[in-house]
């Protein structure tokens, strides 16, 4: 199945148990050419995940007085980035919120306009991996999702608690899911649903069997939704689009990697709005994909999508 772009549907299943052996940053080579870091210039990694984009960042800057901004929403993620990061000494400043507010923080990090803005979407290795925090469906856990554990609404709460038609319209909407009436359904019927692994098997009963199209686990799609709703992901991402030129200087670059058609559509969308505002030029003629090598290295990055632009000079 494909998106309107013609893109695959990710495969988003998990890494087998045990196999997991670090965090990779997905087109980093890519990244860091369409960033065109300077020795003296300023950065900003707004999902900073593990810090694997960071710290390819900071190698180059350690040669000039360049400075990294690096934000996440993930206060465990934060902490795995502050030691892999530490080496870098006052080269780095992080900061623990949302990118969202990517205004308001690189405003109190009294950093000047960034030469660059990196955001790198979606759950990190380390997030699927940890099985307490509930996002994989093949390890047991409990039903929270939540990236920010400060944010009140958890996975639970939404299975639990959502009337059916709710639920139904959040799976279509947010998981593209087909069969999202008859999981809806189901759901209802087998509260409370108390463990992820639960969920899964609930979600894989209520999908006829006969059905071909899931190449992925029949729980992925129902998972993704629940995510994206738990953490307001891409009303996150809208709000940080239409701030994200205002803390670039003229000239600064803007690099987004996306793992499915609901996050690169309004990317592209905005993308396309701001150069036909003159706003920006789009680098990225057509969307970047990984390399079979990087792919068959690093199975996470198969669906990723990187798009690029500059603000303008003007």
């Amino acid at each position: 199945m494909k998106d309107d772009d013609g893109f695959e549907q990710p495969d988003t299943r998990h890494p087998t148990p045990g196999t997991w052996t670090g965090h990779k940053p997905v087109l980093l080579h890519e990244a860091m050419g369409f960033l065109n870091v300077r020795p003296d210039g300023v950065y900003i990694d707004a999902t900073l995940g593990a810090g694997g984009h960071a710290a390819a960042i900071l190698e180059i800057l350690e040669r000039g007085r360049g400075r990294l901004l690096g934000i996440d929403r993930d206060p465990a993620a934060l902490d795995r980035a502050r030691e892999r990061l530490e080496r870098f000494g006052e080269k780095v400043m992080l900061r623990e919120g949302n990118f969202a507010e990517i205004d308001e923080l690189h405003a109190e990090s009294g950093l000047s306009p960034a030469d660059g803005l990196l955001a790198d979407l979606g759950l990190s290795s380390m997030q699927l991996e940890d099985a307490s925090r509930g996002f994989s469906f093949d390890r047991p856990g409990p039903l929270d999702m939540r990236m920010d554990p400060h944010t009140r609404t958890t996975a639970a709460e939404i299975v639990n608690r959502t009337s059916e038609r709710e639920l139904a319209d959040l799976i279509y909407k947010l998981g593209e899911e087909r069969f999202s009436r008859r999981i809806a359904r189901g759901m209802v019927k087998a509260r409370p649903i108390r463990s992820t692994t639960e969920l899964a098997q609930v979600v894989t009963r209520a999908i006829p069997s006969r059905t071909g199209l899931y190449r992925q686990h029949p729980a992925t799609r129902t998972f993704m939704a629940l995510r994206l709703a738990v953490n307001q992901e891409l009303e996150s991402l809208e709000t940080f689009l239409a701030k994200a030129l205002g803390v670039l200087a003229p000239g600064g670059r803007l690099v987004i990697l996306s793992f499915h058609s609901l996050e690169d559509r309004p990317v592209k969308h905005a993308f396309q709005a701001w150069k036909r505002e003159a706003k920006a030029e789009i680098l990225t003629k057509k969307v970047v994909r990984p390399s079979e090598a990087e792919i068959a290295a690093n199975p996470r990055s198969r669906s990723a999508k990187l798009r690029a632009a500059e603000k303008s000079r003007d």
